[in-house]
């Protein structure tokens, strides 16, 4: 896509068949990462092709570990060990990869040479205070823009220490950045949370061998350990899936199959929010992949209602708002969220971002600091803008299915960053989606 590409979304069809959602990004960058750090050879199976992940497994290629593509969604990492990293010859670009810039910094705080992070103009307005104050109590030497803004200048051979620490704001990518430094520090390093967060690192973690003790909200290591080279088998996105678990529970006649989806427990929040709602959402093939709990996920249409959702639920679902928001304006009554301060400082403002939308295409939608009230209506035509944010895009790519005329969609390239193919599997099952 180009980077000013839109989408004109209109009525479309009722959903119906089996969709492989790409892999999880979480879990991708995750997994480079670590086979990178490991003793040995890890291959991974269903790495997110996207241009976040990519990103990331680029840097890894900069700081000198060796990987092989033998086919798409297939690494091969030849680890080179937690001290076995080389400096590159310029600045690292995240490109629009929160995950991948918060956590580097965690790891490049550690090294014995420096680093710069940058990102591009969403990332580049995303703020990295919360992660570069605890990292600086361990003795991390890291300079940002005015305001905390990337990029993030790490200074390289600084001698960190444990710390016990406790997040001010619930954030995964936060602990995880704590946790990687703390594999380098002196002592211990323990992560308390005041709600509990996606545990994609400790469960990785573990699974590259290291001693490390987790439960919710909590996490504790030692430095000092080693990794050890394994596979990974990365479930199907969660926060991909959501738009089709959406998509499928609203618009009349549609069954969907969404296989091997990655069912974290810290992740699943909007699927307990959809069940509130009651949407029809069954669980098939239950397993696990590389100690995620994955399942297939059927879904058909069903008579929404809404509800004040749970605040206990904001943690688990903060990536899914954008689709709850329109599943909600489908619903039957009004529905409430507070708690989702968090929402104004994701890749755009998604709260003024949905809001301003939903209100474009005829809907009334009240907004507090933390939250929204979407009241449900029948959905009109018009154009929104997604601030180049890829789920506030295909949120609307949704929406579009059932209002009354076309809903066209501005600046959709990012889509790519996290899902790329969208709008084809998308159109495959049944939306009416093209570019304008």
């Amino acid at each position: 896509m180009s980077s000013k590409q839109d989408w004109i979304a209109s009525a479309g069809r009722a959903l119906r068949g089996t969709l492989d959602i790409p892999g999880d990004k979480s879990v991708s960058h995750r997994a480079v990462m670590f086979a990178a750090l490991a003793d040995g050879t890890s291959t991974i199976d269903g790495f997110l092709e996207g241009e976040d992940t990519r990103a990331t497994a680029a840097i890894f290629s900069r700081l000198g570990v060796r990987m092989e593509t033998p086919s798409p969604s297939r690494r091969v990492v030849h680890g080179v060990g937690v001290d076995g990293l080389s400096a590159a010859d310029g600045a690292l670009d995240c490109g629009n990869a929160g995950t991948g810039m918060r956590l580097l910094a965690g790891l490049l705080a550690a090294q014995s040479f420096d680093s710069v992070l940058i990102g591009d103009e969403s990332l580049s307005r995303r703020p990295m205070r919360r992660v570069t104050g605890p990292l600086s109590t361990m003795g991390a030497r890291i300079d940002t823009e005015e305001g905390g803004l990337p990029p993030l200048r790490i200074h390289g051979g600084q001698a960190l220490a444990g710390i016990d620490y406790t997040l001010e704001v619930a954030s995964a990518q936060v602990k995880s950045a704590v946790l990687l430094a703390g594999l380098y520090a002196e002592g211990e390093t323990v992560v308390r949370e005041p709600h509990p967060t996606r545990d994609y690192t400790e469960r990785m973690l573990k699974a590259f061998g290291v001693d490390i003790d987790f439960s919710p909200g909590f996490a504790r290591l030692r430095g000092g350990q080693r990794l050890k080279a394994t596979d990974i088998a990365v479930p199907a996105d969660f926060s991909s899936a959501a738009f089709f678990l959406v998509a499928a529970s609203i618009i009349p006649g549609s069954e969907l199959r969404l296989r091997a989806v990655g069912l974290n427990p810290r992740r699943t929040g909007l699927l307990q929010a959809l069940r509130l709602m009651g949407a029809d959402i069954t669980e098939e093939n239950a397993s696990e992949h590389g100690g995620e709990p994955v399942a297939d996920l059927v879904v058909r249409h069903a008579p929404l209602q809404g509800i004040e959702v749970p605040e206990a639920l904001v943690p688990d679902m903060i990536d899914e708002f954008p689709a709850l928001f329109v599943a909600a304006a489908a619903a039957e009554g009004p529905t409430v969220v507070r708690g989702a301060a968090e929402l104004r400082v994701k890749e755009s403002d998604r709260l003024a971002s949905m809001a301003n939308g939903l209100r474009a295409l005829g809907l009334r939608v009240d907004e507090t600091p933390d939250g929204a009230t979407i009241f449900p209506g029948a959905l009109q035509g018009g154009t929104v803008d997604s601030h180049g944010d890829h789920r506030i895009a295909m949120a609307f790519s949704i929406a579009g299915q059932l209002a009354a005329g076309d809903v066209r969609i501005g600046d959709v390239a990012n889509v790519a960053t996290s899902f790329p193919n969208y709008d084809g599997l998308a159109t495959g099952a049944g939306f009416a989606l093209r570019k304008a």
